[in-house]
């Protein structure tokens, strides 16, 4: 039997029936929707059923939102019972202050309550240890099978086709396309395929040749016997014990995240095998492993004590490295992707449903998904043990408290600059990023602090006196920077011109050797990527990206390639060169000893040179507002290049430097952060970027701009130790008007800075809630430093 479909959705659980029914409210009436037993038998029907809405990312929290919106309209037992937080020592309740004050711009009712209001609400808790807390009372619980099973009816009703008991054999690519689904009830030709999986969205990626890096999981939770007559009480977490607890009848379900987890399937050398049989089951009771969740649930609950448990569920759930959705389109055209939901996938769906739904049908999210979009995942996430440790983390630090500048640990060290060597014999403290090693700072730096202050509250919980010491080199002599981590794409063929000239605001195709900061557009005219472009020959071009956003650059720019029918060649090349900065008024002093070059081109341009005995790609560009060059060279020479530059340095008091101090010089110089101050929810109007539009010619989104928003990111200055980090509330007449977007502490000019989008101009007065206290804030014209550009020059 053969059938055909636009869309086919593989997966019936809560994820794959949200995601039909929003196709169907977007006008699609071929949507087929494939479960290989029945709705609901992967991890939706052993869900815990909590819907929280508050995160720490503002689109999942605008997601879940959505998703608590959409259930009160849905027969599918939802209960909006309301959400308690508490909180065990002084740390988390700074956090939990903190999440109030993002709570506020999203118009979250979250509010800071006693401990002795969370026993009234939550009679059933023991307050001993519990030194404040939070409750939001639009939270709740519903039951995920009724609500899977209510979505696929709204599905039935706007004209999508359900399926069950079909299993997907294999999945047909042309030209890098799907064109069919096949099925052991016959194929099913396609132009769209949705992997709606979960628990299985890695195995059905296989059969495309997409790699979905997701270990199923072993949660458990259990359910307890009648023990109390208490009606409508709230869910409740206590992430310092690791537990949460929701009503059942009048019993309670409690489970939490154990610090010794199991993976399931999956393992260091092969990718998860889950049993073909393995539909509508649960995995065998782990009391061992429950032993700490148990124990610390009675300590905050004492009747857990002696209360009897009615069952244990053991239930497999998806997590991901980074413990974000999976979601959007792969590298396989039409081949999407909707899974990796990490435990809070019932909170979530709606959202997803919604977020999937427009990405399909318009060919892009209408929301700042980047940190969810399957694109962000490196090569390194092909390997089983990678994965696997990422993940493994992130279960088993579920509940702990996220400083600003908090890194990782699992899988390190991973990929290395060439000078990595030097930089951990030099003190250097490093981060990750993308899998890369990156020096933060130079504890070795430390001993020349002059006397810098550590910050209060959270802005010093990982601060290091070396950063001002780094910052005030590069101001007053020079610093000496390692970027080998920067993704570069090299864009090449006969089309490269005309395709990097569509998708590009800025003029790009300029001559050989010119520089150029730009964005890319989507069709709001959001910025879609941020970067700049070097023209290396007629048909070559070099892209210099964040670290982080390499895969996702790279993702867009084959994509837009494709729609156009582009003759090019689009090619991560950015482990073959080394990339170190070299920044100061001294830099070409410091310079000028190693080559016999001229040094003389302008700003934004780009030179072959030989510094030392290395040759050279010296692009004349800044990220901190100082004199100076990014120096290119093949990775061999990598070492040999940063110890050359290192002592032609000395005598002129040349400073090594990690990124703390960039981010701390970049914020004096009003430089743009994709991901944090501009994202694809802005334009480059709104952003202060109109500089880089060039109206008089053709690209993508160009027609959605407006030249004169009602909004624009605005720098501010703070009261004196009231640091900004991201999204505190700014509060304008009393209203909360925006979130800041970045923000840091100015060593040169003496002041913390931040940064929101503003309806208002410089000069006027706002207030940022910072450490749950409102100070005030001055908006400024920006940059603060060398507003007339002259010592980049």
């Amino acid at each position: 039997m053969s059938d055909s479909a636009r869309i086919v959705i593989i997966g019936g659980g809560v994820g794959g029936a949200s995601v039909a029914y929003h196709l169907t409210q977007l006008g699609e009436r071929d949507v087929l929707l494939l479960d290989r037993d029945e709705l609901t038998s992967g991890s939706t029907f052993h869900s815990a059923g909590l819907v929280g809405q508050l995160r720490a990312d503002p689109t999942l929290t605008r997601m879940n939102q959505y998703s608590v919106e959409l259930y009160r309209t849905l027969d599918a037992g939802w209960t909006e019972c309301g959400g308690i937080k508490l909180a065990g020592t002084p740390e988390r309740m700074a956090e939990i202050r903190r999440q109030i004050g993002w709570a506020r711009t999203f118009g979250l009712p979250l509010e800071e309550i006693s401990v002795a209001e969370a026993v009234e609400l939550f009679p059933l808790m023991d307050p001993s240890g519990v030194v404040g807390a939070a409750y939001l009372p639009t939270d709740g619980q519903i039951d995920p099978s009724a609500l899977c099973y209510a979505l696929a009816t709204k599905a039935r009703e706007g004209g999508a086709r359900v399926r069950t008991r079909t299993r997907v054999l294999g999945i047909d690519t042309e030209r890098g396309r799907v064109t069919r689904v096949r099925t052991d009830q016959g194929d099913i030709d396609c132009e769209v395929v949705v992997n709606c999986g979960g628990m299985f969205a890695a195995e059905i990626g296989r059969m495309a040749g997409v790699r979905i890096p997701i270990v199923p999981m072993s949660h458990q939770y259990v359910v307890t016997d009648a023990f109390h007559e208490h009606t409508g009480l709230p869910t409740l977490r206590d992430p310092d014990l690791l537990v949460y607890y929701r009503q059942e009848v009048q019993g309670l379900v409690m489970g939490g995240y154990e610090r010794t987890c199991a993976p399931w399937t999956a393992d260091e050398t092969s990718y998860d095998a889950i049993p073909a049989d393995f539909n509508g089951r649960l995995l065998a009771e782990d009391w061992d492993r429950f032993t700490e969740i148990s124990e610390n649930s009675r300590i905050r609950v004492p009747a857990m004590a002696d209360v009897g448990i009615r069952k244990m569920i053991n239930g497999p759930e998806a997590f991901t490295p980074d413990n974000e959705f999976c979601l959007g389109e792969t590298e396989v055209g039409g081949f999407f992707v909707a899974a990796g939901f990490c435990a809070h996938g019932i909170a979530g769906a709606g959202g997803i449903g919604r977020v999937m739904a427009e990405w399909i049908v318009e060919g892009e999210p209408a929301m700042d998904v980047w940190h969810m979009d399957i694109r962000r995942f490196g090569r390194q996430y092909r390997s089983p043990s990678y994965t696997l440790a990422r993940a493994v983390e992130n279960y088993e630090t579920y509940y702990d408290i996220r400083y600003p500048g908090h890194e990782r640990s699992a899988g390190r060290p991973l990929k290395v600059s060439p000078a990595y060597g030097w930089h951990a014999a030099h003190g250097a403290e490093f981060g990750e990023k993308a899998g890369w090693e990156r020096v933060n700072y130079y504890r070795s730096n430390e001993r020349d602090s002059t006397g810098d202050e550590r910050p209060q509250g959270w802005a010093g919980r990982l601060w290091s006196p070396a950063i001002g010491v780094e910052h005030r080199a590069v101001r007053e002599t020079a610093g000496l920077f390692d970027e080998t981590s920067f993704a570069k794409i090299q864009v090449a063929g006969p089309d490269a011109a005309d395709l990097l000239e569509w998708v590009c605001d800025n003029r790009v195709a300029r001559q050989v050797g010119a520089v150029t900061y730009t964005q890319a557009l989507n069709r709001r005219g959001g910025i879609e990527c941020d970067f700049t472009v070097t023209r290396r020959a007629e048909d070559e071009f070099l892209i210099v990206t964040g670290t982080a956003f390499g895969s996702h650059d790279m993702g867009w720019l084959r994509k837009q390639a494709a729609l156009r029918g582009a003759d090019v060649r689009i090619a991560d090349v950015t482990g073959q060169y080394a990339c170190f900065a070299l920044w100061g008024p001294r830099a070409r002093d410091i310079l000028g000893t190693l080559t016999p070059d001229p040094l003389g081109f302008p700003f934004m341009s780009a030179r072959e040179l030989t510094v030392g005995d290395v040759p050279v790609l010296a692009l004349r560009v800044t990220f901190v507002g100082e004199l100076g060059w990014e120096l290119y060279c093949s990775s061999e020479y990598g070492l040999a290049l940063w110890q050359a530059l290192w002592a032609a340095g000395q005598p002129y008091g040349l400073r090594a430097g990690g990124y703390r101090a960039i981010d701390s010089l970049r914020l004096e110089k009003g430089y743009r952060v994709w991901g944090a101050d501009i994202g694809p929810e802005t334009t480059p109007y709104e952003a202060g970027l109109g500089f880089c539009v060039k109206l008089d010619k053709d690209f993508l989104g160009k027609d959605a701009l407006d030249p004169h928003p009602e909004r624009r990111l605005r720098c501010l200055t703070l009261e004196p130790g009231a640091i900004a980090l991201g999204n505190e509330p700014v509060r304008l007449d009393g209203q909360v008007v925006a979130r800041i977007t970045s923000g840091g502490h100015g060593y040169t000019v003496g002041s913390p800075i931040a940064y929101a989008y503003l309806p208002v101009g410089p000069g006027v007065k706002v207030e940022v809630e910072v450490e749950g206290a409102w100070v005030t804030g001055t908006v400024v014209s920006d940059p603060l430093f060398d507003p007339a550009g002259e010592r980049v020059r």
